[in-house]
């Protein structure tokens, strides 16, 4: 594979919130034309690559707190999703098979080797199926806290809170919803410090617009919550991992623990987590992917 030459930053996207935080993550914001979709990717770092892909109305930025560590070993490729974060996609053009073929061109536009796809949540539960059909294209799956590997029975309280903020997203009804999601709110806020400000104020712009919005209801419905058919899973012969944060109230561990029964994966727990140990834990979450893809912390 060769890697392309990247187009320069489109500064008409230029957000002060996100500026802020990208301006404390050690990669590069890229553009790349990948299937139609204006994609924003961050890269860094050198070594075996490993592509990143994030949750449900999330964005590249929410893997900021293990790029820094995972870069010192790692070239790393972290994408907002199509439609999500700062990739345009025209609506009418998205559907699943373009999802699949602009991973499949990610990787061939950004990896010299085949490279480890890692997937929390809803990036999970896309890693899985590309896996099935395009298992040749990577080397290693590590999913987090994946959708698709059982069936989506958020805890009431998840469901209510989640619905409540997507028909309100104020900072009212994130903060009530944050908690959900988060072991502990207080401890996160206090060890991002400045960077908590910026990162709310960008993840309530991106959950007040309806196009991000659309996308991901459209991602969610039909490559999240669908639960992918055990025999399909068994078609998976990449090597791969489980790590899961132990208090996840929408992924509960049991659906973890009984597919690392059921398919042989490794399975790492992080305590103190819910549904992201990527943003709660990073530390954790580095030394556990980092078991995951056999390498030496």
């Amino acid at each position: 594979m060769e890697t392309q030459v990247y187009a320069a930053r489109d500064k008409s996207t230029e957000n002060k919130n996100r500026d802020q935080l990208l301006a404390a993550i050690p990669a590069v914001e890229h553009r790349l034309q990948l299937s139609g979709v204006d994609t924003a990717v961050l890269i860094g770092g050198d070594g075996p690559p490993v592509i990143l892909l994030h949750g449900p109305g999330e964005s590249s930025l929410w893997w900021m707190r293990v790029i820094p560590k995972l870069a010192k070993t790692h070239r790393v490729i972290v994408p907002d999703l199509p439609g999500q974060g700062e990739s345009k996609v025209d609506s009418d053009s998205l559907d699943t098979n373009l999802i699949f073929r602009w991973l499949s061109e990610l990787i061939a536009n950004t990896c010299l080797a085949p490279p480890a796809l890692v997937g929390n949540i809803l990036g999970g539960s896309i890693g899985a199926r590309f896996a099935i059909h395009h298992g040749k294209e990577i080397g290693k799956l590590v999913l987090v806290n994946s959708l698709g590997l059982g069936k989506f029975r958020p805890a009431p309280g998840f469901a209510f809170g989640l619905f409540r903020f997507i028909i309100w997203p104020t900072e009212k009804n994130f903060n009530r919803f944050f908690p959900q999601c988060m072991y502990d709110v207080g401890n996160l806020q206090n060890q991002m410090g400045e960077l908590w400000e910026p990162f709310v104020a960008y993840n309530l712009e991106c959950a007040r617009d309806k196009e991000r919005t659309d996308a991901m209801n459209f991602l969610m419905k039909k490559l999240g919550i669908p639960k992918i058919p055990s025999d399909q899973l068994d078609q998976i012969d990449v090597p791969t991992s489980l790590i899961w944060g132990r208090h996840d109230r929408a992924n509960k561990l049991k659906i973890a623990e009984k597919s690392s029964r059921r398919f042989g994966w490794p399975l790492q727990i992080i305590e103190e987590t819910r549904d992201d140990p990527k943003l709660e834990r990073p530390e954790e979450f580095v030394r556990a992917l980092n078991t995951a893809l056999d390498t030496v912390n």
